[in-house]
């Protein structure tokens, strides 16, 4: 789902009221965990991390007006989201994720590519969504990307 929204700030106040409250948890434990680079904004609809133009001119290859993205959280019709391109293109960041969220979680992980889905909003692992945060600077996920995202 997709609201309308201008800012991150806009965006929360426009989900469900029973979503406010983890959504603000997420978005703050991933901003004190990620590294520094990534600016917060909104990013198709959703609550975006991305790669300012200001670090990275060229810009996502899809739409080089838009800035590279790499992290987004969102509120869907079903569930909360976190998107992490990292994962998608660093095998061994997904497998450190695969393996470690079983020690944080007693629920079966629900993962497509690049996206985590939380169908109980009250069983998100904050602590495991900053460690993801932090485990990729600008310049690795710029370098992945160009390696192995954007030449294909």
């Amino acid at each position: 789902m997709q609201y309308k929204a201008n800012t991150p700030d806009e965006y929360i106040a426009a989900i469900p009221e029973e979503r406010q409250p983890i959504m603000t948890e997420l978005r703050k434990i991933i901003k004190k965990n990620l590294p520094e680079g990534f600016s917060e904004e909104i990013s198709y609809g959703m609550i975006g991390y991305v790669v300012p133009h200001s670090m990275y001119p060229e810009g996502y290859h899809c739409d080089p007006k838009l800035p590279l993205p790499f992290m987004n959280i969102a509120s869907q019709k079903n569930f909360i989201a976190v998107y992490h391109s990292g994962i998608y293109a660093k095998k061994e960041l997904m497998d450190w994720f695969v393996g470690e969220y079983p020690k944080h979680m007693k629920t079966k992980l629900d993962m497509g590519k690049s996206c985590i889905r939380f169908k109980k909003i009250d069983q998100i692992p904050l602590d495991l969504i900053g460690e993801l945060a932090a485990k990729m600077s600008v310049q690795e996920w710029i370098e992945i990307y160009e390696t192995n995202v954007k030449k294909k």
